[in-house]
């Protein structure tokens, strides 16, 4: 069954990990698809991935800042008019760092919060001002299970999840007149290239603390995205799915 049948998404920070996970598990699922990166090269090597598993997908490939109205607009712009409608927005997006309280540069904190959390609203408000014409949709953050917890570095990237949090349950409140959903999906501890590139010694500390024991996979918390994009989440909004192995670090 194609759960996403008919319906058009934004996903940006597409073109790896959970993004890109996202993208295809939404094309399989009958979406059509655009795609967003930092870079032209990176877009063109997953739209290239992704045709080659199967020519018939429809999905387009975008790189605006996301930071710039004007430019997500223009984005927006280009998927009503490649497809038609805009439904679902993914905003997943996002910058971290490790980086102490003691060394931190404040420039580099605010350029975390600003891709993390700016950017996030300045690509929801566009899209929620197609989705009140037409009529509904579906936007959905990326968070993370240290906007729950927080983490003992790089305190910037856990402060603009929060943030993520308290702007999904916002605007959840605010868009559901215009039948608009806003959910998020934490993630916790999952195999992205990052994770997998990590030696063995630092994996096993960090499954001891999932009990589940195991990392997670893209695919399982794209399969949390597909849940709440969909119609059998219709009466979900506001809310910020764990999908994190019940992990507490």
């Amino acid at each position: 069954m194609e759960l996403l049948k008919g319906k058009t998404a934004l996903v940006t920070g597409g073109t790896r990990g959970i993004g890109y996970a996202v993208v295809k598990l939404f094309l399989e699922n009958g979406a059509a698809v655009a795609l967003c990166g930092s870079r032209q090269e990176t877009v063109d090597k997953a739209l290239e991935k992704l045709k080659a598993q199967n020519p018939q997908y429809r999905v387009m490939g975008l790189c605006p800042d996301l930071q710039d109205p004007r430019q997500v607009e223009e984005a927006v712009g280009a998927v009503k008019e490649a497809f038609g409608r805009l439904d679902i927005m993914v905003n997943n997006a996002g910058v971290s760092a490790r980086d102490s309280i003691y060394d931190y540069k404040p420039e580099d904190f605010a350029r975390t919060m600003a891709l993390n959390v700016n950017g996030v609203f300045v690509c929801a408000q566009a899209a929620a001002r197609v989705m009140r014409d037409q009529g509904g949709g579906v936007i959905l953050n990326t968070s993370s299970m240290v906007s729950i917890y927080g983490q003992p570095s790089g305190a910037a990237y856990p402060s603009s999840k929060f943030a993520v949090n308290g702007l999904t349950k916002s605007l959840a409140r605010e868009l559901g007149k215009d039948n608009i959903r806003v959910n998020a999906v934490a993630p916790g501890i999952t195999r992205t290239d990052m994770v997998a590139a990590l030696p063995e010694e630092m994996i096993k500390p960090l499954i001891a603390t999932i009990p589940l024991g195991r990392v997670g996979e893209p695919e399982d918390v794209a399969n949390a995205f597909l849940f709440l994009a969909s119609d059998m989440a219709a009466y979900v909004t506001g809310e910020i799915l764990s999908v994190d192995g019940a992990a507490r670090v």
